[in-house]
């Protein structure tokens, strides 16, 4: 079976955030930009995949249209256990181009629609090519934009309780702000304090140690830079506080180096910037090598998080998946991806990633 195309879609979809913002320099975000990977086969089976764009998706768009696609088409598609050499050919042909950023996004979409693909030609999930899995609906925590005002965080925090979430993550940098989400969902709830590298090592330490008493599940990403694993170990052994980081790192490689500097006690591999499923595996496994746990970065909804769902089926640690709180216009997998009132997200059964994408939902939201 050989490949005959991949091309790529750029949907996005208007979302509403309520008091919320995401912002990128000055710019306000107020979309989902999501570029997806077609792999398309001259049997007529479709792979999907898509690509890390939050506010790249053109230049995502790109890289899969210049450099994935002319590595791919016309080559033998890959059976599971061949999957790795295939992708490890590929990145070595593009490593000119980096082996982080843009080239990794777009090669990651390639990765994912090959799993999907091996999957769909054996009639099961993903999760079945690669072990058993343990679970079959991921508990979720909303992930909340950045706000700012400790008033409206806590009323954010008890709207998504109500909405089933069990767990909670902040995009903040202010101990107000941490302390009054703390006392809006009580002890009883875990709590993660996302800062996205604003910080210098001793800055960062200062504010570990006055968020100890709102007792965080973990810090993520306090320091600047992000490969900066020295500082950020430094930070884990004199702040008192778990510290998470990963979705910033490509390739295992990447993840040795974080892991062998002891920077972290979560480590977040993201399966649409890490490299695929195929480096995500082998970040998993490091992970469990040096005794860290994980938790995957994935806010985002398209087929990238179908495959964090496939994945983290597979293990029975207290792990949730990361969705981020909002007012979706539309879904590509009509709603079959949204948290239920237990706080859950269901283990799509389906071959492959488990879901198709809705072509209409596709059709109306795509970005000529």
């Amino acid at each position: 079976m050989l490949i005959t195309n991949v091309r790529a879609h750029h949907i996005r979809i208007p979302y509403d955030a309520g008091v919320a913002s995401f912002k990128q320099g000055a710019s306000a975000i107020s979309a989902l930009e999501i570029v997806m990977v077609e792999v398309s086969t001259d049997a007529g089976i479709t792979g999907w995949g898509d690509a890390f764009a939050y506010v790249c998706p053109r230049t995502s768009y790109a890289a899969i249209e210049e450099m994935i696609a002319p590595q791919a088409q016309g080559q033998e598609v890959p059976d599971a256990a061949g999957i790795p050499a295939f992708m490890e050919q590929i990145q070595r042909n593009l490593h000119l181009f980096g082996r982080y950023g843009i080239t990794m996004f777009a090669i990651s979409a390639l990765d994912i629609a090959l799993w999907d693909l091996a999957a769909k030609l054996k009639g099961v999930p993903l999760h079945r090519l690669i072990g058993e899995a343990r679970r079959t609906r991921i508990p979720a925590y909303a992930s909340l934009l950045r706000i700012g005002k400790p008033e409206l965080i806590a009323s954010e925090c008890e709207t998504a309780l109500r909405q089933g979430y069990k767990a909670i993550k902040l995009h903040e940098t202010t101990t107000p702000a941490v302390y009054a989400a703390r006392q809006a969902i009580g002890a009883g709830i875990p709590l993660m304090v996302d800062l996205n590298c604003p910080l210098n090592g001793e800055a960062a330490i200062a504010f570990a140690h006055s968020c100890r008493d709102a007792a965080p599940m973990f810090l993520e990403e306090p320091v600047w830079p992000p490969e900066d694993f020295a500082t950020l170990a430094d930070v884990r052994s004199k702040g008192g506080l778990n510290i998470a980081a990963g979705e910033n790192a490509c390739t295992v490689h990447q993840f040795r180096q974080m892991l062998k500097a002891g920077a972290v006690s979560h480590a977040q591999p993201s399966v649409i910037k890490v490299g695929g499923i195929t480096e995500y595996l082998r970040v998993v496994d490091l992970a469990d090598e040096f005794g860290v746990r994980l938790a995957p970065h994935s806010p985002y909804f398209g087929p990238g998080f179908l495959a964090t769902l496939q994945l983290m089926s597979l293990r029975d640690d207290a792990s949730f998946v990361e969705v981020f709180s909002m007012k979706r216009a539309a879904c590509l997998w009509r709603g079959r991806i949204d948290v239920d009132a237990n706080g859950n997200v269901e283990v799509p059964q389906g071959p492959g990633l488990g879901y198709e994408p809705d072509k209409a939902i596709m059709e109306q939201y795509r970005v000529a």
